[in-house]
């Protein structure tokens, strides 16, 4: 990584994508979605002051580990003042994540059990399939992936 000199305290849009590793197009979309933040030069550059590193590391950290970016900008925006993440933040907001990350991983688990059941079946429409046509109504009356019409008696 990039080394910048301490004696620099705003960064461009380059040297924040060479130093966080992210893109300068995901850089530009994490300050669409207002997760970090730059002033504009006289010749409309954007900079980004030096604490904007952290605040990139905690995003994709976040991102990482599957949390929505809804849920980060509003983890940041509850810090005082729009200060930059301290690892006691990350340990705090990452606890409350927990709880969703388990939920979404038995949620996974189900998913990925169900999925070898569906394609044991090969027609996707039992009664027990629960991916592509879960509460089935036709499958308790005809087998098949189609509907055909029923005979009247």
């Amino acid at each position: 990584m990039p080394q910048i000199p301490e004696e620099i305290h705003e960064l461009s849009v380059g040297q924040l994508s060479a130093r966080s590793g992210a893109a300068v197009s995901a850089l530009h979309f994490y300050e669409a979605k207002g997760l970090i933040r730059s002033r504009r030069t006289v010749g409309n550059q954007r900079r980004y002051t030096r604490d904007t590193l952290r605040r990139v590391a905690f995003v994709r950290a976040a991102q990482r580990v599957g949390i929505p970016l809804a849920t980060i900008r509003e983890a940041l925006a509850e810090l005082p003042e729009e200060r930059t993440p301290t690892r006691e933040d990350w340990a705090r907001l990452s606890q409350a994540w927990r709880a969703e990350l388990d939920e979404r991983i038995r949620q996974l688990n189900r998913l990925r059990d169900h999925l070898t059941d569906c394609i044991g079946c090969g027609c996707l429409s039992l009664a027990t399939c629960v991916l592509s046509n879960p509460h089935d109504a036709f499958g308790a009356r005809r087998a098949g992936s189609r509907l055909l019409p029923e005979e009247s008696a």
